[in-house]
């Protein structure tokens, strides 16, 4: 037996380390989930060999992006300028 052969004994540990993480009550629904899983990722595989998914598959077409979708933004309202203030000329007194 190489090291990249799994024989009987393998698997057998391999499902009991299941039985003791999940319980056996969990394990149907994870088998189920998996399964729920293996057809969806084989159904996109599919579906990208031959280049168009299947119409019940396929999400709303996206719309293109318009400028009604993007607002222009507002013009920025005028911002007050600070009077510039010279100093006032103060009476000399001699």
């Amino acid at each position: 037996m190489g090291l990249g052969e799994f024989g009987p004994w393998h698997i057998a540990i391999v499902a009991l380390v299941f039985v003791l993480l999940f319980g056996a009550r969990k394990l149907p629904d994870a088998a189920r989930g998996i399964g729920q899983s293996l057809r969806i990722f084989k159904a996109e595989m599919k579906a990208g060999i031959d280049g168009e998914p299947k119409p019940a598959e396929t999400p709303a077409p996206a719309q293109p992006a318009s400028t009604a979708q993007f607002a222009e933004p507002l013009p920025a309202a005028p911002v007050a300028q600070p009077a510039v203030t010279t100093p006032a000329q103060q009476p000399t007194t001699s």
